[in-house]
């Protein structure tokens, strides 16, 4: 008798379980979404399937071992899961012309964000937020906030080509490999004011930039095309690659008080409405070239000692005092490694190369050469091609 009824039973037990493990499981309607509800973890991995034209609510599902993948479903406009909390592996959601409801209230960790060519999407109804996740790429939404992903630490970030989103806030301490802000709102903020340690970082066409706790960047860090007037790190004292600010029209001010060494470049060029650089008042080493090349009038290294590359400063008005300061730097004081150019009243100041090493004319009409003690081989990379910005390769100086 016993067995009459333990059989049916498994057998039960048998589909129930089938149903919250799969590889991957297709959900095509809602109905395929309510018969994994019971299923507290889904060892495998969701995907809806392209036809779907239902809204979508995987409620009752907190935990996916693998991705949660929703790509080219142009017809569904909602996509819920009320008790999910934890995405292991990928959010994935791409080419959904139509969807404008991502409620997802309980998800704190996720693997992987890859949300790509969302452009009916405005909002995100994440009422805990995100927390944890390795890698963030949000790129081609509507999104005008990013509230609802708010994370401590993040291996990758990118997030481009957003034009509603004005405001970047998060909580971030480290980026342990690379953030790149690009082409999103006009008046787009960037906010980090934990951020203390970042790899690599690419900001252009941002309106505001704030990162008062950082102090260290291991890899690059870049500005490039951005919108604001003023950009500071208080308490930058290291860049481990190359530092760059390049064509940030409007800026007047840049202002890193404690750094003291860029291992790579340092390159401030193009920036139209920058007459003075001051910012660097505790700049000791750059291991790379400098090139300055703008509308300066004044440029001041007050502590600067070492300067292993190339150095070229151009600029459109008469800077022979600053050239008159730093020509001596390339002599015998051995202070700057590489060839020395310094150049006033230039039609179209250029970056390293684009006039003969030891050409040194302030703007006064004076023009006099200067050779460097020892040589480096210099290669120019513009702004545009990344985060490096400017590379010197030094022979015989280290």
């Amino acid at each position: 008798m016993a067995a009459r009824y333990l059989v049916p039973a498994l057998a039960i037990a048998g589909r129930a379980a089938a149903q919250c493990s799969a590889a991957t499981t297709t959900i095509q309607n809602q109905g395929d979404a309510s018969a994994i509800a019971a299923c507290s973890t889904f060892s495998g991995s969701i995907a809806i399937a392209t036809g779907t034209t239902d809204n979508i609510a995987l409620d009752g599902v907190q935990r996916i071992t693998g991705s949660l993948i929703a790509n080219n479903a142009t017809s569904i406009t909602g996509l819920s899961a009320s008790s999910l909390e934890r995405i292991d592996d990928t959010f994935s959601l791409t080419q959904l012309t139509v969807l404008t409801t991502l409620n997802f209230p309980r998800l704190t960790i996720v693997g992987t964000i890859d949300w790509q060519a969302l452009p009916a999407l405005q909002g995100l109804s994440f009422t805990t937020g995100v927390q944890q996740a390795g890698s963030v790429s949000i790129q081609n939404t509507q999104l005008n906030t990013l509230d609802g992903i708010n994370l401590e630490m993040v291996d990758t970030m990118t997030i481009a080509n957003n034009p509603y989103l004005n405001d970047i806030n998060m909580q971030l301490g480290n980026i342990t490999q690379s953030l790149i802000i690009e082409a999103n709102g006009r008046n787009v903020s960037a906010i980090f004011p934990n951020l203390e340690w970042a790899y690599n970082m690419t900001l252009r066409n941002v309106s505001t930039m704030s990162i008062p706790s950082l102090a260290s960047i291991n890899g690059s860090m870049g500005f490039y095309a951005n919108f604001f007037e003023s950009i500071s790190g208080p308490n930058l004292t290291t860049v481990g690659g190359s530092l760059s600010f390049v064509s940030n029209e409007a800026m007047t001010n840049l202002s890193f008080p404690e750094l003291t060494t860029v291992n790579g470049g340092l390159q401030v060029a193009n920036n139209t409405a920058l007459e003075e650089v001051n910012g660097f008042p505790a700049l000791k080493t750059v291991g790379g070239a400098l090139d300055f090349n703008g509308n300066f009038t004044s440029v001041e290294l007050p502590e600067i000692s070492d300067i292993r590359g190339a150095f070229n400063l151009q600029s459109a008005a008469d800077i022979s005092s600053s050239c008159d300061h730093f020509q001596p730097l390339s002599g015998s004081n051995n202070v700057i490694k590489g060839t020395y150019t310094c150049s006033g009243g230039e039609a179209a100041p250029g970056g390293t190369g684009t006039l003969s090493p030891g050409t040194n004319t302030g703007g006064s009409g004076s023009s006099s050469s200067a050779s460097a003690s020892s040589s480096a081989n210099v290669v120019y990379i513009s702004g545009a091609t990344g985060l490096m910005g400017v590379i010197a390769a030094i022979f015989g100086v280290l």
